[in-house]
This record gives structure tokens, sequence and C-alpha cells, in this order.
């Protein structure tokens, strides 16, 4: 390895651990700067750099290195997206993908701290299992999936990832599986069943 792609390579580990939301912090509050004189709006989210890729090109003159993060943001109370986004320096990287994880939020249904029913989600060769786990559990899960799962605002579950490791997969695998998630009341609908026999049980 020379030392220039060295120093290119902790440049990036750098950046990626400034940019990275540490673990004892699960929320974070950023700022959405407004054009006229009212100042700044502060907004509590959680913003989690899930991975970071180099990529180099071989020109003329030498190595041409660009890089590409994957970014999941939420409120952590059950709004969550993701975004990626390319640049050739790892901090602007990170701040278009972290811009179009804000623009892809969607709201979760959740039940208390955890998910109201067992659900699976996919995306290309990523797998992504979730069950609801008693208050308590906390997340058992690692990688994409736990960050996607944090930034939602979902505190006990339990998930297991069941194909591809690629870390775009996972994170869009447990994606699909949040949206597929549904309140009791409309899946006792969509049985022609009433709310109060819900109830009498």
């Amino acid at each position: 390895m020379s030392e220039e792609t060295a120093t290119i390579e902790s440049a990036a580990k750098e950046a990626a651990a400034e940019a990275q939301v540490p673990a004892s912090q699960p929320q974070q509050t950023f700022s959405s700067f407004r054009r006229d004189d009212r100042g700044p709006r502060e907004v509590d989210g959680v913003e989690k750099v899930v991975h970071i890729n180099r990529c180099a090109k071989v020109v003329k003159g030498g190595r041409r290195f660009s890089f590409s993060a994957l970014v999941v943001s939420g409120d952590a109370k059950g709004k969550v997206g993701c975004g990626f986004g390319k640049a050739n320096e790892v901090s602007d990287a990170i701040k278009k993908a972290t811009e179009a994880s804000r623009k892809n939020q969607f709201s979760v249904v959740l039940k208390d701290s955890t998910i109201p029913h067992e659900v699976t989600g996919a995306h290309g060769g990523g797998h992504i299992l979730l069950k609801p786990a008693a208050p308590g559990t906390g997340i058992i899960a690692g990688g994409g999936a736990r960050a996607v799962l944090e930034a939602a605002g979902v505190k006990d579950v339990i998930g297991k990832s069941l194909g591809s490791s690629n870390h775009a997969n996972v994170v869009r695998a447990t994606l699909a599986a949040l949206t597929a998630l549904r309140p009791a009341d409309e899946i006792l609908r969509s049985r022609g069943k009433e709310i109060k026999e819900r109830k009498a049980l």
C-alpha cells in the first residue's frame, strides 16, 4: 500500500468517525437554516452513517478517488428513511446522502416500543425477518438493520438477516419490512371482523 493510499484511507476513516453518531447518543440534533431572518430551526433527529465506500479510477496521470456513503436518518418517533450519495470527498458524500435520506423519510407503524407483528422484507439479495419483543429486550440486530430500527424509534425487536450481507440491500430490506407493518385494527377490518370482537377476547 502506497503512502498516498494510506493517507486517503486515514482521511476517509476520520471523516466517517466524525459523521458517525455514537451508540451512547442515539439522538442527534441538526439545524435546518432558513433563508429569511428568523435564524436556524432546531429539529430533533437521528442520523447514522451505515457504510462508506471508496472507488478508484485509473487514469493517465494516476488514480482518482471518489467516495459513496449510505446514511439512515429518522426522528426516533416513527419516521425513517435512507439515502445514498457520491462525491470526491467523504464529507460531501455524507452530506448528499443525509439530505437524500431526509427527503425519503416515511412513517412506520409502531406498537409502544416494538412493532405490532412479525414481518419480513426483501430487496435484491437482502432478506430480513423482524419479530416483536417484550419491553427491555432491546434491539437484537446488527449492521444496517440496527441503524434503521434505531432511527425509526423501535426499542425492542428481534431481527435476523436471511440473505445477502450487502449494506445497501440489508438497509432497504429492513425499510421494506417496516413499510409492510399494519395496525391491528386495519388487519381486523381486512378480515371482515370488528374491533369490538378483538376487545371482547
